[in-house]
């Protein structure tokens, strides 16, 4: 099982010591965690991951270069059409050696129902899906949703489980990961619940959800 940790914005360096897989960056201004500081550099091991809410193609692009994004989380209203269209550009960029290849992440929020049924025009233009909480925020609400509504998820695609995940769901996250319905879920990514204060993450905490997460949520 992956770890996803997101909203990095002030001690990167010490979340980056524990080795998550990956690492999330917010460039949605609005957010509390709003990432403007100077790029640096993540270990190789760790994939950097940018947050966009209903960003211009131009704009993201312009991101992945200069943070060295390998994906990109689409985080708002992006439409099947925008996320191939994201794909075709960046593809053509690749080809002319400007850039580097990157995953299109695209996030769907639920609260009590959802209809999965919106995910099959998305299957060819994103490679995960992202099952977040939906709330006033297009993240970081900091609690979660009932995992139950995914026993109807249609697709095989891998999805990262978030929503306000925290130490106190471990028992959960166990019951959930022993059954059919976490089948195609690759990852968790955990947040506000780390935190404290936004974008400060608490390492204690961190270390200790990923220690259970490696002894015992691993499969």
């Amino acid at each position: 099982m992956k770890l996803k940790i997101c909203g990095q914005k002030h001690n990167i360096a010490d979340v980056a010591g524990l080795q998550p897989d990956y690492l999330g960056f917010i460039f949605w201004e609005p957010s509390s965690r709003y990432f403007d500081h100077e790029p640096s550099p993540l270990p190789p091991e760790i994939k950097s991951v940018g947050v966009f809410v209903d960003a211009s193609i131009e704009n993201v692009l312009e991101k992945v270069s200069a943070y060295h994004l390998d994906a990109v989380q689409l985080h708002g209203n992006e439409t099947p059409e925008y996320c191939a269209n994201l794909k075709n550009r960046h593809s053509e960029l690749v080809s002319e050696s400007q850039t580097k290849e990157f995953d299109i992440i695209k996030v769907f929020s639920i609260k009590e129902t959802f209809d999965f049924s919106i995910l099959e025009a998305y299957e060819n233009s994103c490679d995960y899906f992202l099952f977040d909480t939906k709330g006033k925020l297009p993240g970081g609400n900091g609690y979660a949703f009932d995992w139950e509504v995914l026993q109807q998820y249609p697709s095989t695609k891998p999805y990262f489980l978030s929503g306000g995940i925290g130490l106190e769901n471990v028992n959960e996250l166990r019951k959930f990961l022993d059954t059919d319905t976490s089948k195609y879920c690759y990852a968790i990514d955990v947040n506000s619940k780390f935190e404290t204060e936004p974008g400060f993450k608490d390492i204690k905490k961190l270390k200790e959800f990923k220690k259970v997460l490696e002894n015992e949520l691993s499969r």
